[in-house]
C-alpha cells in the first residue's frame, strides 16, 4: 500500500484520466501474478483428486507453451489494430481459463482451462505495455511500469502460502475460482479507456512466419522448461533446435549481436532474466540441502529478493530524471555481485544466512533495471512496432530463463545430485554472475 500511495503523490497515473486504466492494470497483473505464483502449491491436490499424479508437469507446460504464443501474436495484434482488442481478449481468455480450470473433472478440462489462462496472460502482458506507452508521457513510464514491477511483490510473498491455506480449508479449485470476481473487475475499469482508444488498423511491417514462430517457440520453451525438471537432455536439444530459427523471426534484426538500440535492450533483457532466474532455481535446494533449512527458511531469501525488486522498481519510477542506461548498468553490476557472491552459499559453510541478504541486493538490481528495459524499448520503439518490441522483450526473457535453468539442471545432473547440490551450483552461480556482467557492455549499446 505504501509503494502505491507513493506512486499517487508522484506522478499522474491516478488523475481522473487514468485512475480507471491504472487500477485495472494493477488488478490484471496483481491476479496473474498470484495464480501463476500460487498454483503451484495446489497442483499436488488438484492432480491426486483428478488421477492425474503422472502428469505433474503438464499443468505448467500448458500454461507457458500458450503463454508464449500469445505473447507473440498479442504483439502482432497490438501493432496493427492497437491495444484495445487485445485488452479485452486478453482478461476474457485468462477468465474463462480460471473458470474451465476451476470447474475441471478431469485432467482434459483441466489442461484446457491452464491453456487459455496462458492465452489469457500472453495477450494482456503485452497489451497493457502497449497503454502505457499510448497513455503516458515518457517522462511518466517509468513510474507507470514501476508500479506494474511492485504489483509482483504481494503475490509473490503470500501467494503460495495464500494458495495452500485455501486449497486446504476451501479445496484447490477455489485458488482459481476466488480470482474470477477480480479478473472480471480488471476488465471492466479497462473499458473506459479502450473505449476512447482511436480507432486503429495499419499496416504494420509484416514478419513472414510470425504464426509459425510463435508456436516453434512456445513448444521450443516448453521443451527447455520439461528438459530441465525432467533431465532430458535429448528433449533440451529438441528445444533448442526450435528456438534457433524461431528467433530470427521475434527478436529484432541483431539481436544476439547487441546492435545498438532496441536490439541490445532486448539482449539485456535476456541477459537479466536468463543470470537471475538461473541461480534463484536452484537456491531453495542449496540451502534445504546443504544447510538444513526448512521448507520455509529455504525459500525467505526469494520473499526478501521480491521485496528488494518491488522497492527498488518504486525508486526508480520517482527518479525519472535519472538516465535510464545508467539504471541498467547499475543494476547489471548489482546482480553480478549479488549471483557471484552467492556461490558462497553453495559449501558446507556457515554462509547460508547471507541467501537473503544477497538477494535482497540482486533483487534491486532487477527492479533498477527490468522496468527502465520497458522504457527504453518504448523509447526506440516506432508507434506502430511497439506491440513487436514487447513482445520481444517477453520472449527474450522466458527463452533466457528457459535455457539457463535448464544449463543449471544439466549441471546438477552431470556435477552433483539434489542432495549434495554443491559440485553444481556454485559453478552455476559463478559463470551467471559473469553472464550478468558482460550485461554493462551491452548498456553501452543502448542509447
Amino acid at each position: 500500500m505504501a509503494i502505491a500511495q507513493a506512486a499517487r503523490t508522484a506522478s499522474p497515473l491516478w488523475n481522473r484520466r487514468n485512475r480507471a486504466a491504472t487500477t485495472g492494470m494493477l488488478v490484471l497483473i496483481t491476479i496473474a501474478a498470484f495464480e501463476h505464483l500460487g498454483v503451484s502449491t495446489a497442483t499436488p491436490r488438484m492432480l491426486a483428486d483428478l488421477h492425474g499424479e503422472a502428469l505433474y508437469s503438464w499443468p505448467f507446460t500448458a500454461f507457458l507453451a500458450a503463454s508464449v504464443m500469445a505473447t507473440v501474436l498479442s504483439g502482432r495484434a497490438c501493432d496493427r489494430f492497437g491495444p484495445g482488442p487485445a485488452l479485452l481478449v486478453g482478461p476474457g481468455l485468462f477468465l474463462a481459463g480460471l473458470i474451465v480450470a476451476g470447474t475441471a473433472t478431469g485432467m482434459a478440462q483441466l489442461l484446457t482451462g491452464r491453456a487459455l489462462q496462458g492465452l489469457g496472460l500472453g495477450a494482456q502482458i503485452v497489451a497493457i505495455y502497449v497503454l502505457v506507452a499510448l497513455i503516458h508521457t515518457e517522462r511518466d513510464r517509468p513510474a507507470a511500469f514501476g508500479l506494474l514491477a511492485a504489483a509482483w511483490v504481494v503475490p509473490s510473498v503470500i501467494g503460495p502460502t495464500a494458495a495452500g491455506l485455501i486449497t486446504e480449508h476451501w479445496g484447490w479449485r477455489w485458488v482459481f475460482l476466488a480470482l474470477t470476481p477480480l479478473a472480471l473487475l480488471g476488465v471492466l475499469l479497462l473499458v473506459p479507456t479502450v473505449r476512447t482508444l482511436p480507432s486503429v488498423q495499419r499496416n504494420a511491417t509484416r514478419r513472414r512466419g510470425v504464426p509459425a514462430g510463435a508456436v516453434a517457440a512456445g513448444v521450443g520453451i516448453s521443451a527447455l522448461t520439461w528438459a530441465a525438471q525432467h533431465a532430458i537432455l535429448w528433449l533440451g536439444i529438441v528445444g533448442l533446435a526450435l528456438l534457433v530459427p524461431a528467433l530470427r523471426v521475434l527478436l529484432p534484426k541483431g539481436t544476439l549481436l547487441a546492435r545498438r538500440g532496441l536490439p541490445a535492450v532486448v539482449l539485456a533483457r535476456g541477459i537479466f532474466a536468463g543470470s537471475f532466474f538461473a541461480v534463484e532455481a536452484y537456491l531453495p535446494l542449496t540451502l534445504a540441502n546443504v544447510h538444513g533449512y526448512s521448507p520455509a527458511l529455504a525459500g525467505l531469501p526469494l520473499t526478501v529478493g521480491a521485496l528488494g525488486w518491488s522497492a527498488a522498481s518504486a525508486w526508480q519510477g520517482r527518479h525519472p530524471d535519472v538516465p535510464r542506461v545508467t539504471l541498467v548498468r547499475t543494476g547489471f553490476a548489482t546482480l553480478a555481485l549479488s549471483l557471484a557472491a552467492t556461490a558462497v552459499i553453495g559449501p558446507h559453510w556457515p554462509t547460508g544466512w547471507l541467501a537473503a541478504v544477497l538477494w535482497l541486493v540482486g533483487g534491486a538490481g532487477m527492479g533498477l533495471a527490468i522496468p527502465s528495459l520497458t522504457v527504453l524499448t518504448m523509447h526506440h520503439a516506432a508507434e506502430d512496432q511497439r506491440g513487436f518490441a514487447s513482445s520481444a522483450l517477453q520472449v527474450a526473457d522466458m527463452m533466457a530463463s528457459a535455457l539457463t535453468v535448464g544449463i543449471g539442471g544439466v549441471l546438477l545432473g552431470a556435477l552433483a545430485s539434489a542432495a549434495h547440490p554443491s559440485a553444481a551450483v556454485v559453478p552455476l552461480d559463478l559463470a551467471m554472475g559473469a553472464l550478468a556482467l558482460t550485461g554493462i557492455a551491452v548498456s553501452r549499446r543502448m542509447g
